[in-house]
């Protein structure tokens, strides 16, 4: 189960305990438990000493629970006829956007959704997708964002799960909206209310499966609705679920301060100063798009939004709106540096692009600076509401050569003003590992930019938390100047005859091969050595090179026990936000048997 694989002794490499926990959907709501009734909240039972001084006094004029749902409100006014958001021929202004999201709350409150309600999605970085991340907790609920690639049967799963009261689908998804209505057909599961995101100046008339069209049912509602406010910061605003890299996606439940906090964290990592101009690569189902749906809100941005990501589009988009701003995981860096000449344009001025999802090879970055991107790289978790550390760069780097450089800013680095602490522990003693660059231990968090927990499953929630930190799954070193890097996933540890090794080591050197596109290394079993290497890799269109020449290759560049024995030439398998799906690589590695 993702990012639950743990070492039951203090030798990492040696043994490795999956725990496994079930999918349970009881009949009540959770949520509603998180929104207790009360004035302002006092942190619960934690100690108050401000209170034995005399005079002072926490009251609606110095306290308010934090909430991104300011952001807009803030926008509106300091931003009012600014443009909030371009999509395609259609654009809107931050006075546009806020009155549209109070009438799409005011709506959906009149409709019966109210505090604590799942509200869930099913689209694409579309208008309405930005807007319901405001309006729906306006209205009180939460936002529950679905990977718009999952397939009908995961998103029946998930719908189910998370009790969805209604469910906005954009008019290119029905089809997997219908099939997953279907499957909730088969278990006498009652379906959420459909709202169809459609697109042109035509409606689509009301039918008995889609009773709402989403611009018609937004002009249900009033500009004068009054915003449910949070009662506690730590009410939930949206749960995400994980992107299923491990084939078993968990409910992630994010609070309004957390969304807060983590927004204001990740502007300081873009450097977004007031009115940037912001495009959307990164998913906003992905970690509310790693948070950046309120903080562009927040600093009077502008949102360019794309259905579809193509290197085209985003070179086109640059260009027409002069984009200062843009997020992707390391899998849009390599779309972006392997394009066609025909479709790259000159880039007038730097664009600032913040990736982050998996450890980018440094020769990608170099490449992406040659363009005129200036590439800045993030580190986190969706249990860590997207962006929890950021790879600072240093002035002093400057003087070193290119290469350097590149390997210097692709590790994760160190973490954001958001988070009390990041480091990297033994999972067992729960010490830390000293920084000398080579010893492995576990990636761990604490802060408030932390998730809240896992929804519906309270023993993966006291497991992930145990000892005090959110334990992150990933294997790591920490350097002498504090930057960590990270190695691999605990579970991705490939370990050939009582030697550990990092898959991400082995991945870099095959991506230095001028005919290597993309590449994914994952152990196949071995009678003799344990586990070996095996390489996935997907050549550049025009470049042929055979499995032995790729070996020779690598074994030029590493130690020969860590070179690949196996190549195998085909299309990675990714999810929607970019991650390739090494489970599914492990289990064609396993059916492959021994290579002695």
């Amino acid at each position: 189960m993702h990012r639950f694989l743990r070492s039951s002794s203090t030798r990492l490499a040696t043994t490795r305990t999956y725990l496994l926990h079930s999918f349970v959907v009881p009949s009540y709501r959770y949520f509603s438990l998180f929104a207790a009734d009360g004035d302002v909240d006092d942190g619960g039972d934690a100690p108050q000493p401000w209170k034995s001084m005399e005079g002072l006094r926490r009251c609606s004029a110095n306290h308010v629970p934090l909430s991104p749902i300011s952001f807009l409100e803030r926008a509106a006014k300091v931003y009012r006829d600014r443009t909030s958001l371009v999509y395609g021929c259609r654009n809107f202004t931050w006075n546009q956007t806020h009155q549209r999201c109070l009438k799409l709350a005011s709506a959906l409150s009149q409709i019966g959704i109210s505090r604590g309600d799942v509200v869930s999605t099913l689209a694409p970085n579309v208008p309405a997708m930005y807007e319901l991340h405001f309006a729906v907790p306006m209205a009180g609920a939460v936002l529950c964002t679905l990977n718009s690639r999952l397939d009908p049967a995961m998103v029946s799963v998930l719908l189910a799960h998370s009790e969805a009261k209604i469910l906005f689908v954009d008019h290119g998804l029905l089809e997997i909206a219908r099939g997953a209505f279907d499957h909730l057909a088969k278990t006498n599961t009652k379906p959420p209310i459909l709202v169809l995101i459609s697109e042109g100046d035509d409606d689509p008339s009301p039918t008995s499966i889609v009773p709402y069209e989403y611009e018609s049912f937004l002009e249900t509602g009033h500009i004068e609705f009054e915003i449910k406010r949070p009662k506690s910061e730590w009410d939930p605003i949206s749960v995400n679920y994980t992107s299923g890299t491990t084939s078993r996606p968990k409910g992630v439940v994010y609070s309004h301060r957390g969304a807060y906090l983590n927004t204001i964290a990740t502007l300081f990592l873009h450097g977004m100063q007031s009115m940037p101009v912001y495009l959307w690569t990164v998913p906003m189902f992905h970690c509310n798009g790693w948070c950046l749906t309120w903080g562009v809100a927040a600093q009077g941005g502008t949102n360019i939004c794309m259905k579809n990501v193509s290197p085209s589009k985003i070179f086109e988009n640059i260009a027409l709106h002069n984009v200062t701003h843009m997020g992707g995981a390391p899998t849009v860096l390599n779309m972006i540096v392997n394009s066609s000449v025909t479709e790259q344009k000159r880039i007038s001025s730097k664009v600032v692009i913040c990736t982050g999802g998996s450890p980018p090879p440094p020769q990608i970055l170099l490449k992406m600076e040659e363009l005129g991107f200036s590439v800045t790289h993030l580190y986190g978790l969706t249990e860590t509401y997207g962006p929890g550390t950021y790879c600072v760069l240093k002035p002093e780097w400057e003087s070193l050569p290119p290469e350097e450089q590149s390997k210097l800013k692709a590790r994760q680095g160190t973490q954001h003003l958001g988070l009390q602490d990041v480091d990297i522990l033994d999972p067992v003693t729960m010490e830390k590992v000293p920084a000398d660059g080579k010893t492995i231990g576990e990636v761990m968090f604490r802060g408030n930019t932390v998730m809240s927990g896992y929804f519906k499953d309270s023993k993966a929630t006291e497991e992930a938390f145990k000892g005090g930190w959110f334990h992150s799954g990933d294997l790591a070193v920490k350097h002498p100047d504090g930057y960590i890097e990270v190695k691999d996933r605990l579970k991705d540890i490939i370990i050939s005859g009582g030697e550990n090794i990092s898959t991400i080591q082995v991945e870099t050197v095959l991506y230095s091969h001028p005919a290597v596109l993309e590449a994914a290394v994952v152990a196949r079993p071995d009678n003799h050595w344990g586990q070996t290497p095996c390489a996935f890799v997907k050549l550049k269109e025009g470049f042929y090179i055979d499995a032995q020449e790729l070996i020779l290759f690598c074994r030029g560049q590493l130690p020969h026990y860590m070179a690949p024995k196996t190549v195998i030439f085909e299309e990675l398998p990714r999810t929607s936000t970019g991650k390739i799906q090494k489970y599914i690589l492990r289990e064609k590695a396993k059916a492959l048997g021994s290579l002695s």
